[in-house]
């Protein structure tokens, strides 16, 4: 695929392709760093949580479909939400403090 707006594929890197893939020509890494990750068990990738409880994103591939853009645009609504929700515990902590 050529790179746009939409898809980047990045072969100079030292990780390309950071994860496991049949097909490094469709790898996209316009979304290094997955804005999903913040969903939890709602981001619609192929992970598993460790016995620590942290998020394993290694086999998921989500973020780096030709397609993902899209899918992670029509995401960005719950990633507000979810950002939200997240700042007003802060702020609900800090005044817990006081």
């Amino acid at each position: 695929m050529e790179n746009s707006s939409s898809f980047f594929s990045n072969r100079a890197c030292k990780y390309f392709p950071c994860h496991k893939t049949d097909d490094p020509d469709s790898f996209n890494c316009l979304f290094c760093y997955c804005p999903l990750y913040m969903l939890g068990d709602k981001c619609g990738g192929n992970f598993r949580y460790t016995e620590k409880g942290i998020k394993d994103c290694t086999n998921c591939t989500v973020p780096h479909r030709p397609d993902s853009a899209e899918y992670i645009k029509s995401r960005f609504g719950d990633i507000k939400k979810r950002a939200s929700r997240a700042r007003s515990r802060k702020k609900n902590d800090e005044v817990d403090k006081k």
